[in-house]
């Protein structure tokens, strides 16, 4: 056999096993929080554009939720200021929120423009645009005295997402972009975790599948097994035993959140790996960790 030929044998065979995935998710919407080293490596950034439009052209609709913590850490770097996180949520001040709002609109154009030039059409949004995202004051309780709630700033809790400006731009075969950035009731602009909004966005959309991108393979237990299949209660057994802690707790409740929200499938892949995402929605095994309702 010919290496032609041999290469026409293979990318049959690749279709033959990706059609009934294919079929399945068409026209379906998958949200996707893009994050960790995916946005920074140059080799994957191109494989992760490549793979939305892949999945676009094949008649699913993805949409891109994106975060931007690596970068804005440096900005801050730059200017003499520590990031500060509480219960995996970045505390914001106003300089810290003017920075927030300056590195998240170049990180949305770069991706923007990234998954142009691989042939799509891609269109960047922040929750500001036409109040697409409107939210609250976030306030946390007190891990140290019961009662207490800790105020970190100008960081937003979803109150409402505005779906059809995404409806509008799947019609028109567009990849919508969005940078993870709110309104509260004043018209204040507010920091929200990128999970959070993916998580919350999948399930205003009735999404079939939301994939959470990240730099483990996955969830793992404390000798660095990767875990799949997890339930509500194995996760909060997980929390507890202090096995998830930081910033996968926002990412793991999102997760939980979206399920129990009515999303088909969540899943958390490891964002490091070249087309993680194209590995778990067109392959039976899929990669990564699969997270339950109940």
């Amino acid at each position: 056999m010919t290496l032609t030929a041999a290469s026409a044998e293979l990318k049959a065979h690749v279709l033959s096993e990706a059609l009934p995935y294919i079929q399945r998710f068409f026209d379906k919407t998958i949200v996707i929080k893009y994050g960790g080293n995916a946005m920074t490596d140059p080799a994957l950034q191109e494989s992760f554009a490549r793979d939305v439009v892949l999945l676009k052209l094949v008649g699913m609709n993805p949409v891109v939720v994106h975060g931007g913590g690596p970068q804005i850490n440096e900005m801050l770097k730059r200017v003499g200021k520590q990031g500060e996180f509480v219960q995996g949520m970045r505390v914001t001040d106003e300089e810290t929120m003017d920075m927030v709002e300056m590195v998240l609109g170049k990180v949305n154009k770069d991706i923007v423009n990234l998954i142009n030039r691989c042939g799509g059409k891609a269109v960047g949004l922040t929750g500001q645009d036409g109040g697409f995202i409107r939210a609250e004051k976030l306030l946390l309780e007190s891990n140290v005295e019961q009662g207490k709630m800790l105020d970190i700033g100008l960081v937003g809790d979803i109150s409402k997402i505005d779906p059809s400006i995404i409806s509008f731009l799947d019609s028109g075969d567009f990849i919508p972009v969005i940078a993870p950035i709110g309104v509260g009731p004043d018209g204040e602009t507010l920091n929200i975790n990128a999970d959070v909004v993916s998580g919350k966005l999948a399930e205003v959309l009735h999404a079939e599948k939301l994939v959470l991108l990240t730099n483990t393979p996955g969830v793992l237990d404390k000798d660095g097994k990767l875990l799949t299949g997890l339930t509500p209660k194995q996760i909060d057994d997980l929390v507890a035993d202090g096995t998830l802690s930081g910033g996968m707790l926002p990412k793991i409740a999102s997760a939980l959140d979206a399920a129990r929200g009515g999303v088909r499938s969540v899943h958390i892949i490891d964002g490091r790996v070249q087309h993680a995402l194209l590995l778990e929605i067109l392959t039976h095994e899929g990669v990564g960790t699969l997270i339950k309702s109940k």
